[in-house]
């Protein structure tokens, strides 16, 4: 176990597709879950958010991912989104990649997730609003996609200190709408 530095904006690193993971139950995988698990907990001491935090933003191209709300954490390998609903919403998103600046992003308000855990068990599940926005953007780590890269509608980048000033924390999740088809 071990604090791993927090890659930031401008890393190779955050745009490499990571390799899957051949072998869940690794000493390796273990290892660098550990690592996310220790450096996600004292980032959000630092910067007073997140909830997850992927391998490549400490320097690991392997597709792992792990959670973290209230009580709740999941270790997730090789996890993939399978299916959408029919709804999108608008985001504010943030990162830790580039922490002080918030970006507002579309993304499926419903979606279903399959990984696998540490023991190699598969599971899936069912995700809505928050939790749907936060591992679509965590599997577009996996991939080299940055939250900037989804960047949607008019002035979409925020300062988070002065997205403050004239915000409610309600207002970073809007509300679901069909999606607009091409």
């Amino acid at each position: 176990m071990a604090l791993r530095r927090i890659r930031q904006l401008g890393d190779p690193i955050l745009r490499a597709r990571c390799e899957r993971v051949q072998s869940p139950k690794s000493a390796a995988t273990r290892l660098i879950a550990d690592d996310l698990r220790d450096t996600l907990r004292t980032a959000r001491k630092k910067y007073a958010m997140g909830r997850a935090l992927a391998a490549p933003q400490i320097g690991a191209p392997v597709r792992i991912v792990f959670v973290e709300l209230d009580k709740q954490r999941w270790t997730m390998i090789n996890p993939e989104i399978t299916d959408v609903g029919p709804d999108d919403f608008l985001v504010w998103d943030d990162c830790f990649s580039f922490p002080g600046l918030l970006v507002r992003v579309t993304r499926a308000y419903q979606a279903t997730l399959t990984y696998a855990d540490l023991k190699g068990k598969q599971h899936t599940m069912q995700l809505e609003g928050p939790m749907s926005e936060l591992l679509q953007h965590e599997i577009d780590h996996l991939d080299g996609i940055l939250a900037l890269d989804r960047a949607t509608g008019l002035d979409p980048f925020s300062f988070r200190s002065e997205w403050e000033k004239v915000h409610d924390v309600l207002e970073r999740y809007g509300a679901p709408k069909p999606r607009e088809m091409p």
